[in-house]
C-alpha cells in the first residue's frame, strides 16, 4: 500500500518573492541537513515564458532504527552506529511568471529498494475573482504539497523468498546482491506486506513532522528577503552552513 501526505497553506508574500525564495531556501535554520545544492541544467522558453531548472541536493539525515535495519551494512553511505546517512535528491521545477505558478517535483536517487519518496509542490497566485474584477491579493501565494511514499522492499523480499525460501531477510533484499541466503534476522518472519507497511508508516510519520519545518524554513528565507534582500539571504545561508548539525 502506498502512503500519501498532503497539505495546503499560504505565504503572505507575492508569488515572485516566494518563487525566488524557493531557489534560495537551502540552507536555513530548519534545513541545515542539506549539505550542497548543484544546478544541473536551466532553460527558458521565450514562447511559454517558462523557466525549467533541474537541481541535485545532497542531504544528511538520521534514519529511524527500524528503517535502518533494512539497509545493507556494507553501504558506505550509512553509518550503522548512529543511523546517519547521505542521499541525493533530484529536483525538477517549472516556473511560469506570466501565469503566476510554479511546480516542483523531488525524488530520492538512493535507497530505492527500501523507499521511494516523490514530493510535489505547487505555488500559485490567488485565483481571479470575477466578482471583485481583480486578483484578490497579490501579496499572497497559495501552496499545495503532496508526498508519495512507496516501499519496494516488501515486493523484493517476496521475490527473494520465492527464490531462496524463507531464509531471505530484509537486509539481504536491501543490499540487492546475489549472495547465499543468510541466517534469519529480526524481520525474517515478517510477511512482505508487513515489512512494506512498516517502512511506509514510519516514513509517513517523519514526513508529517518534517513538512511544517520546511514551511518554517521558507518563511525564514522570505523574511530575510523582505528585510535585507539577497544580501541578507546570502549572509544567513553562510551562517547556517557554519552550524554543525
Amino acid at each position: 500500500m502506498v502512503k500519501f501526505y498532503s497539505s495546503n497553506y499560504s505565504y503572505d508574500y507575492s508569488f515572485p518573492a516566494v518563487s525566488l525564495a524557493y531557489f534560495l531556501r537551502y540552507p536555513n535554520p530548519y534545513s541545515r541537513h542539506v549539505s550542497s545544492t548543484d544546478t544541473i541544467s536551466r532553460s527558458f522558453d521565450p514562447v511559454t515564458q517558462r523557466l525549467t531548472t533541474v537541481r541535485l541536493h545532497l542531504k544528511r539525515s538520521r534514519l529511524p532504527p527500524a528503517v535502518l535495519k533494512f539497509l545493507p551494512k556494507s553501504s558506505s553511505k550509512s553509518d550503522s552506529a548512529d543511523g546517519r546517512a547521505e542521499s541525493f535528491i533530484l529536483e525538477t521545477s517549472v516556473v511560469d511568471v506570466r501565469q503566476g505558478w510554479m511546480e516542483a517535483e523531488s525524488r530520492n536517487l538512493d535507497w530505492n529498494n527500501v523507499l521511494s519518496v516523490i514530493e510535489r509542490h505547487t505555488y500559485s497566485r490567488p485565483a481571479f475573482d470575477a466578482a471583485l474584477g481583480d486578483i484578490q491579493n497579490d501579496d499572497h501565494t497559495d501552496v499545495n504539497v503532496s508526498v508519495t511514499l512507496k516501499s519496494r522492499i516488501g515486493e523484493q523480499l517476496r521475490k527473494r523468498r520465492q527464490r531462496w525460501g524463507e531464509q531471505a531477510t530484509a537486509t539481504s533484499v536491501a543490499g540487492g546482491a546475489e549472495e547465499e541466503p543468510v541466517k534469519q534476522g529480526w524481520f525474517a518472519s515478517w510477511s512482505s506486506s508487513a515489512v512494506r507497511s512498516a517502512v511506509e508508516s514510519i516514513s509517513l510519520q517523519r514526513t508529517e513532522r518534517s513538512q511544517p519545518k520546511a514551511q518554517q524554513g521558507m518563511s525564514v528565507v522570505l523574511s530575510r528577503l523582505r528585510h535585507g534582500g539577497i544580501q541578507e539571504v546570502l549572509e544567513g545561508m553562510k551562517a547556517d552552513r557554519e552550524v554543525v548539525v
